[in-house]
């Protein structure tokens, strides 16, 4: 019998677009080991330039200063937009939960320029009443966590429409109170979408330019406005060498989240035979 040979479009779109993705991304990378200075031709391996990188005080500080920003407006942000999903999950009525929505939906889709020039607009105005405020880590820090809020309701949401409000109802009749009903079933329900939701806001801050060119200052930048204004000038191999580490980051940071999300399920299905050994 003759062997078909079936003729995939998919797979081969697929491919095109994992290739059209991840091409420059290497050849960004594969540069910040040329011996040489510029992109123009691999001369030979060398980790020159990842010691110039570490050599570059300047940078190194810009570089723990994003991720520590990172870090804390992602957890701020996860906090209250966990919490606004709550609420926007367990508003009665039909009509406001739209409308709580929509509102969500529109800072998702807005432009981040129109974004920052509003927060630069409200932070330069209350700078100008109450005096003493200017632009710097507090105003980068509360709007990342301004625009970070809907990513993570976004995710939490899901979540909240799957979880069997039986549960919560059975934990009310047993006689518990609204901070245990939280506690021990919400929230544990909800730790797949929590989790996603930080590391969106997490990313989201790291590798936002648009919002942070335009709070930013008192000689306070992050990474992506320091690439953007040394890409001017020209484009510095320490800069692949930099993004390199960021991408090998951001890879473990994945790697990461699969294992948590995969022993969560592993969780939830040994917890689903454990019920049913007891039902029989």
């Amino acid at each position: 019998m003759e062997k078909k040979h079936n003729f995939s479009w998919d797979k081969l779109y697929l491919a095109v677009v994992f290739v059209f993705l991840y091409v420059p991304i290497v050849y960004l990378l594969a540069y910040s080991f040329n011996k040489g200075d510029t992109m123009n031709s691999f001369t030979g391996f060398s980790m020159r330039h990842f010691a110039e990188l570490f050599s570059d005080t300047r940078l190194i500080v810009i570089l723990l200063e994003t991720f520590m920003l990172a870090f804390l407006s992602a957890l701020i942000a996860t906090a209250v937009g966990t919490f606004g999903a709550l609420s926007i999950y367990y508003v009665k009525k039909r009509q406001q939960r739209m409308a709580l929505l929509s509102l969500n939906n529109i800072l998702m889709v807005s432009p981040d320029v129109i974004i920052g020039a509003s927060f630069l607009i409200l932070f330069t105005t209350i700078g100008s009443l109450v005096g003493g405020i200017g632009l710097g880590f507090w105003t980068v820090l509360l709007s990342h966590v301004a625009f970070s809020i809907p990513i993570v309701v976004l995710m939490v949401l899901p979540k909240l429409q799957e979880m069997n409000e039986s549960m919560v109802s059975a934990a009310y009749d047993l006689g518990a109170n609204n901070f245990q009903v939280l506690k021990d079933i919400i929230l544990p329900f909800l730790t797949p979408g929590i989790i996603a939701g930080y590391f969106m806001a997490f990313t989201y801050s790291l590798d936002d330019f648009a919002v942070t060119f335009f709070v930013t200052g008192n000689g306070f930048t992050t990474l992506a406005v320091e690439i953007y204004s040394r890409a001017r000038r020209g484009v510095s191999l320490e800069i692949n060498a930099l993004s390199t580490l960021v991408f090998l980051f951001a890879l473990v940071l994945v790697v990461g989240y699969y294992y948590i999300s995969k022993d969560n399920k592993s969780k939830k299905k040994s917890e689903r035979r454990q019920k049913g050994g007891v039902m029989r």
